[in-house]
Order: C-alpha cells, then structure tokens, then sequence
C-alpha cells in the first residue's frame, strides 16, 4: 500500500506526552508516511517545532492561531507567531486558523481580525491555509473571498457539513476539504454527502488528533494509525480501492503544500 498522510493531528499536545514514540512506531507500521502538526496557542511556538525536531522528514510544522484560542492578547500572541514563521525554520502551512463561534461570538471581532492577518502572511510567505471553520462558514468565505486570487490555496479542515457547504467551499479551487473520523461515524451524513458533491480530487485524509476517533476506535484517543479507516470509509463511499484513495489525496496533498513537505 501506498505510505498516506496525516494533514493535522496535535501530537505536540500533552495527551502524547508519555507514549509519542510508541504512537510514532504505530503510525508508521500503519502504513501513514508523513504527518502534519498544527499549531493552536503561543505554547504551540515553542512545542510544535520542538517536537516536530524530534522526528525529521516524518512531522512537518505549521504555525498559526486558532481561533478559539484568541483573546485579549491575541496581538501579541500573533507577533511571536509571525517572528517564529519567517526565523528559518521550514514551515509547510500557516495553521491552524480561521474562525469559531460555536460556544460564544466574545471575540468575534479579535477572530475575524486575526484570520485577515494570517490570511495575509500565507499571501506573502506563499504558504497554504489550514483553516478551522465552525458555526462560522458565512463569516469566513465572506472575509475570504477578496483574497480568492492572491491565497495560495490550503484545507477547509475537518469538513463535517453538507453538500452546500461543501460546494461553498469548493468555489476556492485552490483549496480542498480534510476529511477525518467523523465520516466513519453511522450517523454521519458524509458518507453519502461526500460523493455526491465532492471530487476525490479535493479531499486530504486527517486524524485531528486526539479528538473524534473513527470507528472502531470511537472514544479513545485518536492517534495518526487511525487515519487508516477514514481511507477505507472513502474507498467505500466513493466506490474505488484503497490504494486509489491513498494515491489520490496523496496527489491533493502534493498540489497544496507543493515541495514543503
């Protein structure tokens, strides 16, 4: 089988603090030849990069501020953010950002201006978006679209929505959809939603580890190994092999990151 990528997981997080080799060991006997960290807070600064050192050639850093995770010092946050992308260290995306109003629109105006500020280092660094959309999706393209000929492209991350929102989406054709566990879940929609509306051709796998585990691991931690059952669900849906999906979104990735990674 074809090694597959991981484009987002949190392995810099506390949750892999004891076992980060064993998941490591795990994933790579899973057949996954590469995996994305994003960056989340200023923690991230220094913990993704760092951790990213330890496994070279097998993680590969982004750096960003999502956007739950903006508050009054925001601004603040954002420089260190911006020093650390352009301080020589090989970044491949400009991540995790975008916007989130699911619990509380307090900082609505703080996320909206720190989405515009890091839409425009990927503008000037050429570096792809890895967007967080939630409860937010008109905000977001709205804020978007004047840029949709300068952004370099990227992933909508974790896509959970309908057909709509994907062909909303989709109109950034640059961009592409990361697809992960939820699309495994029996409930999901996804399954039927992504065919219809979605080309294999704009899809990227994703674990967004530790949270929301595919089945059969529904529960547990997530870790990157799991990746392997949202390429079988999507074989499954879009009624091709295995191997077409992992070489299919093998190639989005390639076209989205280009040679970063």
């Amino acid at each position: 089988m074809i090694p597959i990528i991981d484009t987002h997981a949190h392995l810099d997080g506390p949750e892999f603090a004891d076992d980060l080799d064993d998941v490591i060991t795990r994933a790579k006997e899973a057949g996954v030849g590469k995996i994305f960290i994003p960056a989340i807070n200023e923690d991230s600064i220094k913990t993704v990069p760092e951790t990213c050192r330890k496994y070279p050639n097998y993680l590969y850093p982004m750096m960003g501020l999502q956007p739950e995770e903006v508050k009054d010092d925001y601004l603040s946050v954002l420089d260190k953010m911006h020093a650390e992308l352009t301080s020589g260290t090989r970044y491949i995306a400009v991540g995790e950002v975008g916007l989130d109003f699911y619990w509380s629109r307090e900082y609505e105006k703080q996320q909206l201006d720190a989405f515009e500020r890091q839409m425009r280092w990927s503008i000037k660094t050429r570096l792809p978006l890895m967007i967080h959309c939630r409860k937010a999706q008109n905000e977001l393209l709205h804020i978007m679209k004047p840029y949709i000929n300068e952004l370099p492209g990227g992933v909508f991350h974790c896509f959970t929505g309908n057909q709509k929102e994907a062909e909303r989406y989709l109109e950034f054709d640059k961009f592409v959809l990361g697809v992960g566990g939820v699309s495994t879940f029996k409930s999901s929609h996804l399954r039927e939603d992504l065919p219809a509306a979605v080309p294999l051709t704009r899809i990227v796998l994703e674990t967004d580890s530790p949270y929301m585990a595919p089945v059969p691991h529904r529960g547990q931690r997530n870790e990157s190994s799991f990746v392997v059952e949202v390429m079988k669900q999507l074989a499954i849906s879009y009624n091709v092999t295995e191997e077409e999906v992992a070489k299919q979104t093998n190639e989005n990735v390639r076209r989205v990151f280009g040679d970063l990674c």
